[in-house]
């Protein structure tokens, strides 16, 4: 089936913040405000919003938003929090992994550049370097109403890709198991902004690969990448710990763990218990 090519180009407009609760809210205002179709202006000294590649960068985050509901620490002008609107009417709600891997595999571009290939994905799409965390998404989704009130017509009508990756931190919060940013593994300091619109570069080849080739070679990506893929993890599901084998992540998003017997599980149905 052709996908619908969105016009607008990824990090265009590039809007960028001194300040805000989260870049994801403040996203999710811009289309609520604008409407999910049409052209406004911004406030005073902002680009015009355009919808879809629209991102959002803030130098701090108040509120930050990670998965599950949890909070997203980021010491002030340090780091990566930005927000992108993706217009993915061509693509179908009930393949929302498929958005999921192209941004984690845009952002692991990104990040590998600089960190090397000691640079994974861990299922389904935080950022890792060794084993330790350097980065997460949170992607939410704007879906209309069915035509003529008929649930099956909802269409997927937007997402809001939000990255936090750690850049030039080097001190934090003892609650988090194990942080990393890229100065710790690297010894040098980076411009977050630069690297922000480097990955709005990465993303729209994504994105555009998704929407003009399909799934296969991103997915393929995702797997050549993941995370102690072959390998023995601790994992915790409700509240029974147990050890089992990464075998692979399959296209629907399901990660298939090998122990007793091998099983799929879907997102937040196990923790994962870093050593």
């Amino acid at each position: 089936m052709p996908h619908t090519f969105p016009h607008g180009t990824i990090g265009t407009p590039f809007i960028e913040l001194q300040s805000v609760d989260s870049t994801n809210n403040y996203a999710r205002q811009l289309l609520q405000g604008n409407g999910l179709t049409n052209r406004a202006g911004g406030r005073t000294g902002e680009p015009v919003f355009t919808g879809h590649g629209t991102a959002v960068f803030a130098h701090e985050q108040t509120h930050g938003k990670g998965q599950r509901g949890k909070a997203w620490l980021s010491d002030t002008g340090s780091n990566i929090a930005l927000s992108i609107i993706l217009n993915t009417s061509g693509l179908l709600l009930s393949r929302q992994f498929q958005l999921s891997a192209c941004v984690a595999t845009a952002t692991y571009d990104l990040f590998s550049r600089y960190a090397g290939d000691e640079t994974s994905i861990k299922w389904p799409n935080d950022l890792y370097w060794r084993d330790r965390k350097a980065g997460g998404i949170l992607i939410e989704t704007i879906v209309t109403s069915g035509q003529d009130g008929i649930p099956d017509s909802a269409r997927w009508a937007w997402a809001i890709a939000g990255i936090g990756i750690n850049i030039n931190q080097t001190v934090f919060d003892p609650a988090l198991p194990n942080p990393v940013s890229l100065k710790q593994i690297t010894g040098k300091d980076f411009d977050p902004v630069d690297l922000a619109k480097e990955l709005c570069d990465a993303l729209q080849q994504k994105f555009t690969l998704l929407l003009t080739e399909g799934f296969e070679k991103i997915y393929q990506q995702y797997l050549l990448h993941l995370y102690c893929r072959d390998q023995m993890v601790k994992l915790k599901k409700d509240n029974r710990v147990f050890e089992a084998t990464i075998k692979t992540v399959l296209p629907n998003g399901k990660l298939v763990i090998a122990h007793a017997v091998e099983e799929e599980v879907d997102f937040g149905e196990v923790e994962w218990l870093i050593k």
